[in-house]
């Protein structure tokens, strides 16, 4: 027996496993790679002990591989780099999957290393072992079910390939996770065996290329070309009734000036998708940014009545149901998908055209070829015609939220705009939160980030996500949920308390699946089982569950209660819950209330002019 040294690392590892494990992992973090959550295990134990000796590398331990997931996915969706989620064998590697979907769908980069039985002990009942091949399928960018450790450079020099090739897959032009297979047989604790020792000669193998990688990897740049710039230029030029559409995309502050720049060069209004960082920021005092399109489109007449050419979406499909059921229902000559990546993201089936290119670079040449040609019809009935209604949204909001009794939507919404400060993030639940935060956030000029997991679109381990971002964040992070998606993943909780992170939940509890309620099926009642099979309420005093996790929890009925909980949670780097109870009932009625007040409006305004 040895005990590890300080300076321990492939050259010097006591076995091979060890050895393998080191050279892996120390090629996985001059790759990129910064955070590695790691669950407890016995057979994943080279792997965890060379994460706890990875100067540079921060370890989040996890006890449940489902949260562990979700927390990686919120800490590489706010960091923008890949990492590492380890387990053991067994079903262990089975919890990760939620999370790999998500990863999949939302380009999140996520390295799963699982590790595994050897060949030898698989399908002949070996204890924890399932079969682990291609265990997420077509879910992952990339999959290897590696060799198992031998002594040598031949076996570290394929430990370092491996960690840069799988780095390079997690993180190409279309981002997602990679799946690494790593079988170990015994011994899994670092005692010496004799012949493993690592060949003086094999200096490279042992040690690799400090401080680079051993493998560097130049990524693909999505240019568009002169002829593609062009073309997209003439499609402005002669097509005044354009919309830009940006969905679920997380863009940067480059990617959404350019995009800004190019609504005032085109004079196309740019409906504002939250969780684009289209709503929040110095841009929005200036260009064609829209942040009630949703609200708009919900009416028909208005839908019909501005029914475009064109229609230029950059990224995924946006969360609005109104705006994929208006462009379903007037099909624009033009709907041209933006797309630096290898997805097709087209659920309507109709895009015209596919373009594979950087959505900064491609906004920034087609402005700039435009230039100022296009001045006089900005200002023309187009774009005035959705400034007006705009301005009409934005008066009804007003108008209700001023007469409004209790604690509703809106107002809780509108809470949060005006509470978070410069340099907040905001992580939103999909389902309804998501939903309520399109439909009533405003523009502001306060930089704010806003991320919601709309992959998969489902409301697995948001509180996980959500903590992995705040792990991330230099600034003050709230999640905004309903409470089913709390409940979901309240074991995700305890990542809060293990590594002392601050953040700020609050929980819409409408005490079951508000969304239920505007959906057909409501209309069925009992008939279909409609509450217990769909709303399915559960009544349980959501503080009182946060406590038991060690949260600060309180409840609020009113919006100065709300206020003074926002206050007092963004500034603490506590965990802190606040749960706003809703009445289900009222809620809708609100909504339809909000709808048919902005319709009538807007007709209103027709008729006048």
């Amino acid at each position: 027996m040895r005990s590890l040294d300080a300076d321990d690392s492939a050259a010097t590892a006591p076995n091979r496993n060890f050895a393998f494990a080191a050279a892996l992992i120390e090629e996985l973090q001059r790759a990129g790679v910064r955070h590695a959550c790691v669950c407890p295990g016995s057979r994943s134990a080279p792997l965890a002990v060379a994460i706890a000796r990875a100067s540079g590398l921060r370890a989040w331990t996890h006890l449940d591989e489902r949260a562990a997931g979700f927390f990686a996915l919120g800490l590489a969706k706010a960091e923008h780099c890949p990492v590492a989620l380890v387990c053991t064998s067994g079903t262990a590697a089975a919890n990760f999957l939620p999370a790999v979907v998500e990863a999949h769908y939302a380009r999140v980069p996520l390295l799963v290393l699982t590790a595994d039985r050897p060949h030898e002990l698989r399908d002949f009942g070996a204890p924890q072992t399932i079969d682990q091949v291609g265990l997420y399928g077509s879910h992952v960018q990339w999959f290897a079910d590696a060799a198992i450790p031998e002594p040598g450079e031949a076996s570290l020099r394929y430990a370092r390939a491996l960690a840069c090739r799988a780095v390079a897959e997690a993180s190409c032009v279309t981002p997602g996770p990679v799946h690494l297979n790593l079988p170990f047989r015994e011994p899994l604790d670092p005692r010496v065996v004799a012949g493993d020792a690592v060949p003086l000669e094999s200096a490279l193998a042992a040690r690799g290329r400090s401080p680079r990688p051993y493998t560097r990897v130049q990524p693909a740049n999505a240019v568009p070309s002169a002829e593609e710039v062009s073309e997209l230029a003439d499609v402005a030029r002669t097509h005044a009734r354009g919309v830009i559409a940006c969905g679920p995309l997380d863009l940067d502050a480059g990617a959404v000036d350019a995009l800004v720049q190019l609504g005032v060069a085109t004079g196309w209004p740019i409906l504002a998708e939250p969780t684009a960082q289209l709503r929040s920021g110095a841009h929005t005092t200036r260009g064609t940014l829209l942040a009630h399109a949703d609200l708009l489109l919900r009416d028909a007449a208005f839908a019909a009545a501005q029914a475009p050419d064109v229609v230029l979406r950059v990224g995924p499909m946006p969360t609005s149901r109104a705006f994929r059921q208006w462009i379903e229902r007037h099909p624009p000559e033009h709907l041209v998908v933006v797309d630096p990546g290898s997805k097709w993201e087209d659920p309507s089936h109709q895009a015209s055209w596919l373009l594979r290119a950087d959505p900064e670079l491609l906004a920034e040449h087609v402005a700039r070829q435009l230039g100022s040609s296009l001045a006089a019809r900005s200002e023309a009935g187009w774009i005035g015609a959705w400034r007006t209604a705009e301005r009409i949204a934005q008066r009804v909001l007003a108008d209700e939220l001023s007469t409004a009794t209790g604690l509703g939507v809106a107002a809780l919404v509108q809470a949060l705009a005006t509470a978070l400060p410069d340099g907040a993030l905001l992580y939103v639940a999909s389902s309804m939160a998501v939903r309520d935060v399109d439909l009533h956030w405003p523009l502001g000029p306060r930089r704010l980030r806003v991320l919601c997991n709309r992959g998969a679109n489902g409301i697995d381990g948001l509180v996980s996500s959500a903590l992995g971002a705040a792990a991330a964040h230099p600034g003050p992070c709230v999640l905004l949920t309903g409470d089913l998606a709390f409940l979901h993943d309240v074991g995700g909780l305890l990542a809060a308390h293990r590594h002392r992170l601050g953040l700020t939940i609050v929980v819409v509890n409408d005490d079951g699946g508000g969304i239920f309620s505007l959906l057909p099926i409501a209309a069925f009642g009992e008939a279909a089982g409609f509450e217990a099979f769909f709303r399915t309420p559960h009544g349980l005093d959501l503080a009182s569950v946060a406590r038991g996790f060690g949260a600060h929890a309180t409840r609020v009925a009113t919006i100065d209660a709300l206020h003074a909980a926002l206050s007092e949670s963004l500034g603490s780097p506590h965990l802190h819950v606040i749960e706003v109870p809703l009445d289900r009932a009222l809620d809708v009625a609100a909504r339809r209330r909000l709808e048919a007040a902005v319709r009538r409006a807007v007709a209103r305004a027709e008729q006048a002019a």
